[in-house]
């Protein structure tokens, strides 16, 4: 811990046990104030407040060694009986020292009891000792209970944080198995599309594998997070895009409208992709007319909200209606739900204009941990 940190921590610390005696000592002047409410004698204030201050605060500072001590000697399995004798005895040997050293430090105060009589460090010693080692006895084991509550409760906190830890790296894991599992079905589909070109078009498909060397190394590239930008997501969907228009020349018609306020929203990183490719493949490819792609991201209601839709026949179509989620899209909702647990949606539906609409609505948020 850095030196600071401890310093503070220290502070903290000290403050806590002084504010908590010095109230404990208050209480106790209280007490005393009760008990003579009774009586016709004088009371005074001032020596029963600075012998009860003196009678607390060294029990304080004898607590912080017995708090030291319960860390020297916890209560492990099996060792119970150890734990106890061992605290019998630091209890009687607490309970002694803070006798004698409340007995020194009031020894020389005038007596509330009997007004105008000192009392002398003999006279406390025969008279309160047991008193002291009783309450003091008591205030031992208060103080290794608390420390066994708090050591508890820390011990408790580790494990929480430890279980918190784990979990996010176990769904850090499985969205990383997840967005791996896109990597090789786009790579078939992509290198299907280059077994068709090479031939009628080398130049063409000598272009697809420019593109497709440049999608695999991002695809594959393990230092991405699971969120980016929006910006970084179409950056890399352009470039597929590239490879679509190749293969579809005239064919294909895409329209992006982006808000540019939603630019740097975070999106889970491939989340476009699988849907492009999925309403290229089952929205367009199917045609001989022209095909629209429709990109469109914008904020509804305070969420992001994603949509990829085209103008093919929709979920009339036989496609759609037999196969409407394959890895691509099984894994999108699996990876949203991974990420966002049950905030987020993810549907497939009839477009507005004609043929399927993929629509994503996710937390709207810019840094990472701020959904």
């Amino acid at each position: 811990m850095p030196l600071n940190s401890r310093l503070k921590n220290g502070l903290f610390w000290g403050g806590l046990v002084f504010g908590l005696y010095t109230l404990l000592a208050l209480l106790a002047a209280g007490g005393g104030y009760v008990a003579q409410m009774g009586t016709d004698m004088p009371f005074a204030w001032t020596p029963l407040i600075r012998q009860e201050l003196k009678d607390w605060y060294a029990c304080g500072i004898l607590s912080v060694g017995v708090f030291w001590f319960c860390g020297r000697n916890r209560l492990e399995p099996g060792r119970t009986g150890r734990w106890v004798g061992i605290h019998l005895m630091a209890g009687l040997v607490f309970s002694m020292v803070d006798a004698l050293l409340t007995s020194w430090l009031v020894a020389g105060e005038t007596s509330v009891m009997h007004p105008g009589k000192v009392l002398t460090f003999s006279y406390l010693i025969k008279t309160a000792s047991l008193h002291y080692c009783v309450l003091n006895l008591i205030m031992y084991w208060l103080v290794v209970f608390a420390h066994l509550g708090w050591h508890y409760y820390r011990r408790y906190r580790e494990r929480e944080i430890q279980t918190a830890q784990l979990q996010r790296e176990l769904v850090e894991a499985r969205l990383s198995a997840l967005r791996m599992q896109l990597n090789p079905h786009f790579l078939f589909n992509t290198l299907h599309a280059v077994s068709a070109l090479i031939h009628e078009n080398p130049e063409a498909a000598d272009r697809v594998v420019a593109r497709l060397s440049e999608l695999l190394r991002l695809s594959l590239d393990q230092s991405k997070p699971q969120e980016v930008p929006l910006s970084e997501e179409m950056a890399f969907l352009d470039r597929y895009l590239d490879i679509e228009q190749i293969r579809f020349t005239d064919r294909l018609k895409v329209t992006r409208e982006i808000d540019p306020a939603v630019q740097q929203a975070l999106v889970p990183y491939l989340i476009l992709q699988p849907l492009v490719e999925n309403a290229i493949r089952h929205g367009i490819e199917p045609r001989e007319e022209l095909g629209h792609l429709g990109i469109h991201a914008g904020r509804h209601n305070g969420r992001l909200e994603l949509r990829v839709t085209d103008n093919g026949a929709g979920l009339k179509s036989g496609s759609h209606a037999s196969a409407p989620e394959g890895i691509g899209l099984s894994n999108t909702r699996s990876r949203l739900r991974h990420l966002y647990g049950e905030d987020f949606q993810f549907e497939l539906a009839e477009a507005s204009a004609g043929g399927l609409e993929a629509r994503i609505e996710i937390p709207f948020h810019t840094r990472a941990g701020d959904k």
